[in-house]
């Protein structure tokens, strides 16, 4: 088996132990009262799903709020780590089981933390299958790293801020381009903020919503649109600006 073979074995692996894990906390949590209806624990992937997940987590948060907090964040970190889309349905859901507060951190400290996993976990197992199935895109991400290598934070976070951006590619190629965890963390945490709070505050009004569509209209996207530019302003005045040291090396003759 080659090296990149063996590495990536490494992925499923911790894919099926956390898997498991999740499993094993979604099916032993304890019984409901008889007045309560609680209905099978699994991930949304409609508005429905979401709101008879609200109802039924809600039910759990009166006595065990300690469980459905571990379960939750359990759940977001595993679908970060492992790039599986839907984080959205998470977002919400973070609003209509916490609030605004403490729903929006909660969910800000999550999706850095699972960011910074997926990135682990592509440093550590994944580097060379990353490059060697999506070569152009890696060449193409790491073109554009070099241009803004000396405003490489507003860069990061224009990328995240910007809402086109496909954040689970951003994840898994930081590491091939070298970019500082500690950048990385701090980009993910920042500029995907206004994202999150959006989807937190409209899942404090879930009732209120008949689809995804009804949160991420064209005027939404449009601002988020502008508050990238808005991040990648200070590093277009920074390479203007900037005056490169000329090096004290010339040699007397």
């Amino acid at each position: 088996m080659t090296a990149m073979g063996t590495g990536i074995a490494w992925i499923p692996i911790i894919f099926a132990l956390a898997t498991s894990f999740l499993y094993y906390l979604s099916t032993h949590l304890p019984e409901l009262p008889a007045d309560s209806k609680g209905d099978e624990i699994k991930f949304p992937s409609n508005i429905e799903e979401l709101t008879s997940l609200a109802a039924t987590l809600q039910a759990y948060k009166v006595k065990h709020i300690g469980l459905v907090l571990l379960l939750f964040c359990s759940a977001y970190l595993y679908k970060q780590t492992f790039a599986i889309p839907g984080s959205v349905f998470m977002n919400l859901l973070a609003g209509a089981l916490f609030g605004i507060w403490p729903g929006f951190p909660l969910t800000c400290i999550l999706t850095a933390c699972g960011a910074t996993f997926c990135f682990l976990l592509s440093k550590t197992f994944g580097k060379a299958y990353v490059i060697h199935y999506f070569p152009d895109k890696v060449a193409k991400l790491q073109h554009m790293v070099e241009e803004n290598m000396e405003s490489l934070f507003f860069f990061l976070l224009f990328l995240r801020l910007f809402p086109m951006s496909p954040n689970w590619f951003l994840n898994i190629t930081s590491p091939i381009l070298n970019i500082p965890i500690h950048l990385f963390f701090l980009s993910v945490l920042i500029g995907l903020m206004p994202y999150n709070f959006l989807c937190v505050q409209t899942g404090c009004i879930l009732s209120q919503i008949n689809n995804v569509g009804d949160m991420l209209t064209y005027g939404t996207l449009l601002k988020l649109a502008a508050m990238a530019l808005v991040a990648l302003l200070p590093g277009v005045l920074l390479k203007k600006y900037h005056t490169p040291k000329i090096p004290n090396n010339t040699v007397k003759r």
